[in-house]
């Protein structure tokens, strides 16, 4: 078998060539990369269907040949590109396979794995910095300092910013899966209190991972600090709205790493401004018109970044060395453990072509 690894300008496939390239039993690996497209728009069904990408269909059909299975990050895998080359295999290194087409590739009896988790630990380590950060008004200090305060007169000019310990507080996480885990993990390490929402996860699995299992408005009701790693849905958009934030303690704070629908941006920034909440730190933000100001953006009590959450080396690394995992067992029979189009390989019109 030949694959084709395709990188693209957040994982280019130089990331992937320490894990490939120690397969066998295999005829080769060919490396490429896609370039940005960001004028491209879908045009078929197919293509809208595909979310999050970089690159273009068009792009992926000129670089596949003969090889059976194809390897991405961002790259859009449409039917077109599926019928472009006698491909077995999609291997794609993210955890939810969003740009690439499920039903066209199960129609195909084309196996579709993915990488879940692969960012968990990144993602965990800034949930916890945030929640440091945000517990003891550190981002208003160093603004303080950046504008021009004074700081180095004595030993009492924190008084400005007192904050708290998170050890003795409560941390609820909503979404108990690999990064919630990570975190409750990482949260003991600080003697916090953790509870977990997780409609899909059982109790008990939530108390091995080191949680009170809650129902969410006991863990809105309780909380000190409440951080979101639950996977976007229909059922949970805008799961986060003025209300909710209005049951949360007053002089809570508010972490939210996962995906912006979460959360309702316009009642956060009324509870930010409000007083009810004392803080909160978002790595998502929902899509806006050029130029137009973040309403989030600026407030004392607010840490606002880029989409930061997974953007390590090491979780480029880890997506890599997942993919090879998976394709090692293609092309050794084995069962494949990650496909994220199962059921639809196994409904009636999904198998082999």
């Amino acid at each position: 078998m030949r694959i084709l690894v395709l990188g693209d300008s957040y994982c280019p496939s130089s990331m992937f060539q320490p894990s490939f390239g120690a397969l066998t039993g295999i005829d080769g690996v060919d490396y490429d990369d896609l370039v940005d497209e960001p004028a491209w728009r879908p045009a078929t069904p197919s293509e809208r269907s595909v979310k999050e990408v970089l690159g273009s269909p068009d792009q992926v059909i000129a670089k596949l040949g003969e090889q059976e299975i194809l390897v991405v990050q961002g790259a859009p895998v449409t039917d077109a590109v599926l019928d472009a080359a006698p491909i077995r295999l999609v291997a794609v290194a993210r955890g939810g396979p969003v740009n690439i087409d499920l039903a066209a590739a199960a129609a195909r009896g084309i196996p579709v794995v993915t990488t879940p988790g692969k960012n968990a630990t990144a993602v965990a380590e800034l949930t916890i910095a945030c929640l440091v950060l945000l517990a003891r008004q550190a981002i208003d200090a160093i603004r303080w300092i950046d504008g021009g305060g004074e700081f180095g007169i004595d030993n009492y000019e924190g008084a400005r910013w007192l904050g708290h310990d998170l050890a003795g507080h409560t941390l609820g996480l909503v979404g108990f899966g690999q990064v919630g885990r990570r975190v409750a993990g990482r949260a003991a390490a600080f003697e916090m209190r953790i509870l977990a929402h997780d409609p899909y996860m059982p109790d008990d699995a939530v108390r091995a991972g080191g949680a009170e299992p809650v129902g969410l408005d006991a863990l809105v009701a309780e909380s000190d600090h409440i951080s979101l790693h639950a996977r976007l849905s229909a059922d949970n958009r805008g799961l986060f709205d003025a209300r909710r934030f209005a049951q949360m303690r007053r002089g809570a704070t508010f972490v939210n790493t996962a995906r912006a629908e979460l959360a309702d941006e316009a009642a956060l920034h009324e509870a930010l401004v409000s007083g009810h909440l004392a803080g909160a730190a978002v790595d998502v933000a929902s899509g806006r018109p050029t130029g137009a100001a973040h309403p989030l953006v600026g407030l004392p009590n607010v840490i606002v970044m880029p989409h930061i959450g997974g953007a390590t080396v090491d979780t480029l690394e880890t997506g890599g060395r997942l993919a090879a995992a998976e394709v090692a067992r293609f092309i050794a029979g084995q069962p494949l453990v990650n496909v994220a189009n199962r059921e639809g390989l196994a409904a009636p019109g999904g198998g082999p072509r």
